[in-house]
């Protein structure tokens, strides 16, 4: 209290404050400006990283699953920022803030796959103006509990936070005033043991989209703790196999590079989970 006195932060029926040793008169009312908060500065951190290209403007990182992109309450360190902030020493774009130097967009944290992070201010605002206009190719691989109806079609929804729970995204109605338009495309690849390998490819990014989006057709992914349940008859092998994460993988990525206007494209093999689980599962 004493620091936020000192800042000209509370007042006392509407008279700011000086000194915590004034007196303070029966009835009084008191006003508090609390500040916002300051993000607590990533660290450097040697941590190994996958990378799949680098020059001096950006940097793709095949990131495994179980990292946390970035600092944030409950992961402090140990994500890839600390690792990118070692190996860039410290060169990352500072758009994001001082705890998301470099990051224009990002994938779960148990989601594996291809993440791009910009090393200089150009290159971030570049790479954001593809993300905005939907010009950056992405697709997932994924694993779906159950079987299709359609062997392809797209998923155009709006994707916002659930009122029963905060943590969670969710569908909302079309004409909601609250998320943003999503839109998903995918198609089967392989029919499994009660589950299809599927590919999806986004038009847009939003928090969750592909897992929200599967869920909301019925073939919630294999593993996902939050949005759905895994088949009965498919819990054993996923124990067996130790799979304890949604079976999602960020499997290509293209896009402009911004600076030399050349296309890219990259692409990341299935991790050692997702292809046993897919072997365990194929009819």
């Amino acid at each position: 209290m004493q620091v936020l006195i000192a800042e000209g932060r509370v007042a006392i029926s509407g008279q700011v404050m000086t000194s915590a040793k004034a007196k303070i008169p029966a009835g009084a009312r008191f006003e508090i400006r609390v500040p916002p908060p300051i993000e607590a500065e990533a660290r450097p951190q040697d941590i190994p990283i996958n990378v799949v290209f680098e020059d001096e403007h950006l940097i793709i990182v095949n990131k495994p699953a179980g990292i946390v992109v970035h600092p944030a309450a409950g992961n402090p360190d140990g994500t890839l920022v600390n690792a990118l902030l070692h190996h860039c020493k410290g060169q990352l774009s500072g758009i994001g803030g001082v705890a998301r130097p470099g990051i224009v967009h990002r994938i779960d944290k148990d989601t594996s796959g291809l993440l791009v992070v910009a090393k200089s201010d150009k290159a971030h605002e570049g790479l954001a103006r593809q993300f905005k206009d939907h010009s950056i190719e992405r697709r997932y691989l994924a694993v779906c509990g159950g079987h299709l109806r359609n062997s392809e079609g797209t998923i155009s929804t709006r994707i916002g936070r659930s009122d029963a729970n905060r943590k969670k995204m969710a569908v909302l109605d079309k004409n909601s005033l609250r998320g943003k338009d999503a839109v998903t495309h995918y198609k089967l690849l392989k029919k499994l043991k009660s589950a299809s390998l599927i590919e999806c490819r986004l038009e847009t990014g939003r928090t969750h989209q592909v897992r929200v989006h599967c869920a909301s057709i019925g073939h919630p992914l294999l593993g996902d703790p939050i949005y759905g349940r895994t088949p009965a008859e498919l819990r054993n092998i996923l124990k067996g196999l130790g799979f304890e994460r949604q079976a999602l993988h960020a499997a290509s990525l293209g896009f402009e590079h911004p600076k030399s206007g050349d296309w890219l494209e990259f692409g990341s093999e299935l991790p050692e989970d997702m292809q046993e689980l897919i072997d365990q599962t194929t009819r």
